[in-house]
């Protein structure tokens, strides 16, 4: 996330940089990486609880296989949309196979979840700042939290994106609200 900003795309200059790309301008296809790697970046950081790491990882991830995908964007919304729909999927996908290796290695329990990921405790600091508060959610808490009151997906989206039920992802950003305030009061 260093350098200097790009300007912002016209949407006719965006559309006309994806024909490139998807045409195979690899220097179209940068463009577009710095135009949108800062708000992809910040998706995959809060959805990895504040691991620089991880989310610079889910990062290169996201635009390797908006890359090899690149053919099937159709244009119906814009490439941010697509890409950051993408990102989601990718860190998404990037969980559930963390957990499923720690499934295998030893039984789930409440703070399984959250030591799966290098998230802390929530009850932990002090006086946390609001990153610090959303990093320190369990997973699923924090996954719906991120992706609705931060990137503005509807509950059905969620559900689908992440397989659960839209009650469950309703119940899990209600959880999510609560370990927040909760951590900022202290």
């Amino acid at each position: 996330m260093s350098g200097p900003q790009p300007a912002k795309a016209r949407p006719g200059d965006e559309k006309l940089t994806v024909t490139h790309a998807q045409q195979g301008d690899t220097k179209a296809f940068e463009r577009l990486y710095r135009v949108h790697r800062d708000r992809i970046y910040g998706l995959c950081w809060r959805l990895s609880g504040g691991n620089a790491a991880l989310a610079e990882d889910l990062l290169q991830e996201a635009f390797v296989r908006a890359w090899n995908k690149l053919h099937l964007f159709r244009g119906d919304s814009s490439f941010g949309t697509w890409m950051h729909r993408l990102a989601a999927n990718v860190a998404l996908s990037d969980r559930r196979i963390r957990l499923r290796r720690v499934k295998r290695e030893q039984p789930m329990d409440e703070g399984t979840e959250r030591t799966a990921t290098g998230a802390k405790d929530v009850a932990q600091a002090l006086r946390m700042d609001l990153e610090q508060a959303i990093g320190s959610l369990p997973e699923r808490a924090r996954t719906v939290l991120v992706l609705y009151d931060i990137e503005g997906y509807r509950h059905k989206e969620i559900a689908e994106m992440t397989g659960m039920a839209v009650g469950s992802s309703k119940a899990q950003l209600h959880r999510a609200r609560k370990l927040v305030r909760e951590a900022l009061e202290s």
